[in-house]
């Protein structure tokens, strides 16, 4: 007689209706994938173990809130919520110097780092979201001006010719991008890591 195999959908339902056990078999059905993910990022036991526990910490709380709505995407769910919990755990710890906000403002410098491993490359992409939508937010004149000198490393005068512009007032409008955008970061309490 072939046991059938219960769907992780139908786990988080008996669980969501009070049955520890479904929890239980969840966790050891996806356990060696999401611990395997989160050493993988870590390289440490401990800490992989901890952020496991936290990952789950964060699926039970979520279940009996009755927050959780991915129908059949269990797996995937769990993986997001460790990756954003790994990616917490570099930011929180000072492995990755934060930047200061005094002196030269030089964020553009995470960017630009070539030599790579798992865990910079994804807080790499955190920096360069965040980066991203922290100049959106700048206006339109000083956007320009700061994308045309990091991103397409033109010079002032390159610049001055490209907007029609003084090269003193490009030089202003980066001033004041580079102002505007310690200001945003100080609002929105954000950290950049590299």
């Amino acid at each position: 007689m072939q046991r059938e195999i219960i769907t992780d959908a139908t786990l988080v339902s008996n669980y969501i209706k009070g049955n520890e056990g479904a929890l239980e078999t969840l966790i050891k059905r996806h356990k060696q994938r999401i611990y395997s993910f989160i050493y993988s990022k870590v390289y440490d036991r401990d800490v992989a173990e901890d952020i496991f526990q936290d990952t789950f910490i964060k699926v039970i709380r979520t279940l009996k809130r009755g927050a959780y709505n991915e129908e059949g995407k269990f797996l995937p769910w769990v993986m997001r919520i460790s990756h954003n919990l790994v990616i917490d755990y570099f930011r929180k710890n000072s492995r990755m110097p934060k930047f200061d906000n005094t002196g030269e403002f030089s964020i553009f410098s995470v960017l630009s780092d070539t030599s790579l491993n798992a865990e910079k490359t994804i807080i790499k992409e955190q920096v360069e979201n965040d980066v991203r939508r922290l100049v959106d937010e700048l206006p339109d004149d000083q956007k320009e001006v700061l994308m045309l000198r990091i991103y397409n490393d033109m010079s002032f005068k390159e610049i001055s010719d490209r907007t029609g512009v003084s090269i003193n007032t490009a030089l202003g409008r980066m001033r004041y991008a580079l102002i505007n955008l310690r200001k945003i970061i100080d609002k929105h309490n954000i950290v950049l890591t590299n």
